[in-house]
């Protein structure tokens, strides 16, 4: 049984998938789907962070084996989990079929004001400054979703409990965000691959997908609204661009 692995961003965890894993499951009833902890968030917030992409992708692939996880993989990955990804790929191209990469950013393709774009840095900077985990998560959901805030109470203060209980240290936020300045993508895409983007995205401009779906010449889908965080904006829309683009 092939696996598709889903991979999330900075200081994220597997539970912000949300339901998204349901919906890729129900579309692929003959895959296993499994999300990964990258070390240093989630049930792993006790793990110092790599601080280098492909450490970072050889933990995961080190916990996928651990698993008994079957290859092909088939890597679904958000932002820094993009990276991740396409690091794995690379290093072990004969073990995975295919790369879905949303919303991610290389630094050789893109330069820094559009990986972290200036209007979102006042947000970052509340964020760290906010005295508790519902004012920081409430802020997360403005800055990463186009949804409206006031219907998704809920959902920010799951995210609270969340933040609450597995506490990523700013050691590891700071490591992750080394990692990801750091990290060098192959000039060519290791494995066939789909790009995707959400319009709306502010915290990483648009235009670095579309980079590296240029440079690749590669597959890619743009959402017309949707924030960095597209598997909460819309992922039934995910799922049917990646059942248009390939079914493994």
């Amino acid at each position: 049984m092939s696996t598709w692995i889903l991979l999330r961003g900075l200081t994220r965890e597997a539970q912000h998938w949300g339901d998204f894993p349901k919906l890729l499951q129900a579309a692929y009833p003959e895959m296993q789907v499994v999300a990964l902890e990258l070390p240093g968030n989630g049930v792993r917030h006790a793990e110092p962070s790599p601080t280098t992409v492909r450490e970072l992708a050889a933990h995961c692939h080190a916990e996928a084996a651990r698993l008994g996880l079957q290859p092909p993989y088939h890597l679904l990955a958000l932002s820094l989990g993009g990276m991740v990804a396409t690091a794995w790929a690379e290093a072990w191209p004969q073990e995975v079929d295919a790369c879905v990469l949303i919303n991610t950013s290389f630094g050789a393709f893109s330069p820094l004001l559009q990986r972290l774009q200036p209007r979102a840095w006042p947000s970052l900077l509340r964020i760290l400054l906010s005295p508790t985990a519902l004012e920081r998560e409430r802020l997360v959901f403005r800055l990463t979703s186009s949804l409206p805030p006031e219907a998704h109470a809920p959902l920010i203060q799951a995210w609270a409990e969340l933040r609450r209980s597995h506490p990523v240290a700013m050691t590891n936020a700071l490591r992750q965000l080394l990692a990801s300045a750091r990290y060098v993508a192959p000039w060519q895409a290791p494995v066939p691959t789909l790009v995707l983007v959400g319009a709306g995205d502010q915290l990483v401009d648009p235009h670095c997908s579309h980079e590296i779906a240029r440079r690749w010449r590669c597959h890619r889908g743009v959402h017309p609204f949707a924030g960095h965080d597209l598997p909460l904006d819309d992922g039934p829309w995910i799922v049917d661009q990646v059942r248009r683009w390939r079914r493994p």
